[in-house]
């Protein structure tokens, strides 16, 4: 029986578990065999269709089995929710209106209990062999909650929930059938939540006529070997690290006894067995994983999770960017754990090798390091918000002790912020700003055979065409595929890439200065140039939020916001000295040392707008490197 996960935390890398893909894929492979989806065959679909169908998929995912369609689990009555069954005392029972039945006899049957239930799965078998397959059939009492499913082909020979709505009580009308063996008894599964659930809770045993019941026979239950654990009596501490452990640490140089914003995992060798620390602040759990990349995927992953106050240490796999599969058995020793003050810690042991467990990596080889944290719901993890923090470089577990540095923006996601910035904050700003205020200045002089204005006009939209082209390539290189989970910024972006060539084509098209239809190309120009340059500005506020290259907030959002003011005030001082609000005047030269440079005739009004000019590169320069030193810090 599964009772999947929300679609957040379908998308865990884990890590963290996350991280930012749906069971899409996974869907199409199930329609289409893995030879048929192929690129020639996505390349028939036009861009729309593809994503129509895409989060078509993506919204089933969504649904999942809360809608209690569980034929996987007829058999083992199991639910798929990568965990294991409870073993303490249940608050569920199941009860019956009769101990002896004939065939063709109905039989009312009660699942009730003193806290609520979010799932279930009701099956009568043969009370000598209660592994064997489902007896009989069932009618509904109240379709609203529950359902009838086919087992082992028996329509309605099984009844599950039809929500993850809570309940504490539903009835259900068990049917005997002509053959049914001597004893039957009645077996539930019952979920509270997602990862607490009991298996197979045994039911009254009833039986035909006058055949004496027999005793019921146990069930089988799956478990785990559970490493035992402890409280950790302190927090960790950096002492060693670089000298008998390896650490990664983040932010550099903070200690996790003292830094309750402090994410700290460390690991040294000790004989066959490597020991972990880890630590972090998190609402639910953190997480590291062993990686052979810096991609998600494929990756030997531990988790500590936090459920009421009390920390689950889990090994874990993925595949693909799925939730992680938790391993079936322990591989874990020396386990211990911590919550205070918001910081989850733990700590275990595991042996360089797990042949008990393949999928485990050894830890004799190197890998990437993933940390990651997130919220966690009755045990169950959802996707990270932050990306993963992940380490310089490769790593040997059982190496050297060394100091490791780690980023939580890839290096492209870094470049394409960097590009856009000077694109948009120096170059096509500044760029605009030449093209509307100084046409007449320098009215005699030349740059290149052109007026000084419209080929510096020029150079910086150039420069501003080149800059988002490059810085537009980057967030595709590095995904492979458009970005489903980036909100409007990749829209927003497209948008500005596509009026930014439209900028240069329509200026190679543009008609004489003295044609009738000059003035449409002018009002085309000015409208397109302004537009791409508001919308730049918008995506970069939608840019600096986006998981792959978060920035501290609200710093860098209040840097962006002085940017634009900063822009504002200087267009309308240059707007207002146009119109002669600013008064026109002469002035001795001598008073602009800075200008001493300039021909003798240059008028005042000239040099009053280089003097703005000057003061808006500085400025915007000011606030672009700002920001460029918040991307190269993260």
């Amino acid at each position: 029986m599964r009772h999947d996960p929300p679609i957040h935390v379908q998308t865990i890398k884990l890590l963290s578990a996350n991280i930012t893909w749906s069971r899409a894929d996974r869907l199409l492979t199930r329609i289409y065999p893995p030879t048929r989806v192929t690129l020639p065959l996505l390349e028939m679909w036009n861009l729309q269709t593809s994503l129509a169908i895409l989060g078509t998929l993506c919204l089933t995912a969504v649904s999942g089995y809360k809608n209690g369609k569980v034929e996987k689990s007829c058999e083992s009555m199991m639910p798929e929710h990568h965990n294991q069954p409870n073993t303490t005392a249940s608050p569920y029972t199941l009860t019956v209106n009769a101990s002896k039945f004939s065939p063709g006899m109905d039989i009312r049957v009660t699942l009730s209990g003193s806290e609520h239930f979010e799932g279930f799965l009701i099956q009568a078998r043969d009370a000598t062999n209660p592994d064997g397959s489902a007896v009989g059939s069932f009618a509904l009492v109240d379709p609203k909650i529950s359902q009838r499913l086919t087992c082992n082909s028996i329509e309605g020979s099984a009844v599950s929930h039809t929500s993850n709505a809570k309940h504490t009580e539903l009835q259900v009308i068990w049917k005997a059938p002509s053959n049914a063996p001597p004893t039957v008894q009645f077996l539930a599964t019952v979920l509270a939540h997602y990862k607490t659930f009991w298996l197979k809770l045994p039911g009254p045993v009833i039986s035909q006529g006058d055949v004496t019941p027999a005793p019921p026979q146990s069930t089988t239950v799956m478990s785990t070997v559970s490493a035992s654990t402890s409280i950790l009596p302190e927090p960790f501490t950096p002492e060693g690290c670089g000298r008998w452990k390896s650490c990664l640490i983040d932010p550099v140089g903070c200690n996790p006894s003292i830094d309750t914003n402090c994410f700290f995992l460390s690991f040294s060798t000790l004989g066959q067995n490597v020991s972990f620390e880890l630590s972090g602040p998190a609402q639910g759990y953190v997480s590291f994983a062993l990686s052979k990349d810096e991609w998600m995927g494929d990756d030997d992953a531990y988790l500590c999770v936090n459920d009421g106050g009390r920390v689950s240490v889990e090994s874990a796999h993925t595949t693909g960017r799925t939730y992680p599969e938790e391993a079936s058995q322990s591989v874990l020793t020396d386990v211990g754990w911590r919550v205070s003050d918001g910081v989850i810690q733990c700590k275990f042991s595991r042996s360089i090798y797990t042949p008990q467990d393949p999928v485990r990596f050894s830890l004799n080889n190197s890998y990437y390091l993933f940390v990651a944290h997130g919220t966690a719901e009755n045990g169950m993890i959802h996707r990270h918000t932050w990306q993963p923090l992940i380490s310089s470089h490769h790593q040997i577990i059982t190496g050297p002790p060394e100091i490791l540095t780690g980023s939580r923006s890839p290096l492209l996601m870094k470049c394409h912020g960097a590009l856009m910035l000077i694109a948009w904050m120096l170059a096509g700003s500044t760029g605009t700003l030449i093209a509307c205020y100084f046409k007449p200045d320098w009215p005699e002089r030349t740059l290149f055979g052109q007026k000084i204005w419209f080929q510096v006009h020029r150079m910086l939209m150039s420069l501003t065409v080149l800059l988002t082209a490059v810085g537009f390539t980057f967030p595709f290189i590095y995904r492979g595929k458009w970005s489903t989970r980036a909100g409007a910024h990749p829209y927003l972006g497209c948008t500005v890439m596509i009026l930014t060539f439209c900028q240069p084509i329509m200026a190679a098209f543009r008609p004489a200065p003295d044609s009738s239809r000059r003035w449409i190309f002018n009002w085309l120009h000015w409208g397109v140039g302004n537009a791409a340059e508001i919308i730049a500005v918008i995506s970069i506020f939608f840019g600096i939020k986006q998981q792959s290259l978060l920035l501290p907030y609200p710093w860098t959002t209040g840097v962006l916001s002085a940017f634009v003011v900063w822009t504002i005030v200087l267009k309308l001082v240059l707007k207002l000295h146009k119109h002669d609000v600013i008064k026109k005047g002469s002035v001795n030269e001598d008073e602009l040392p800075v200008f001493s440079d300039f021909p003798g005739n240059v008028n005042w009004d000239t040099k009053f707008r280089v003097a703005v000019l000057a003061v808006f590169v500085l400025g915007n320069s000011a606030f672009c490197i700002s920001v460029l030193v918040s991307i190269g810090n993260v």
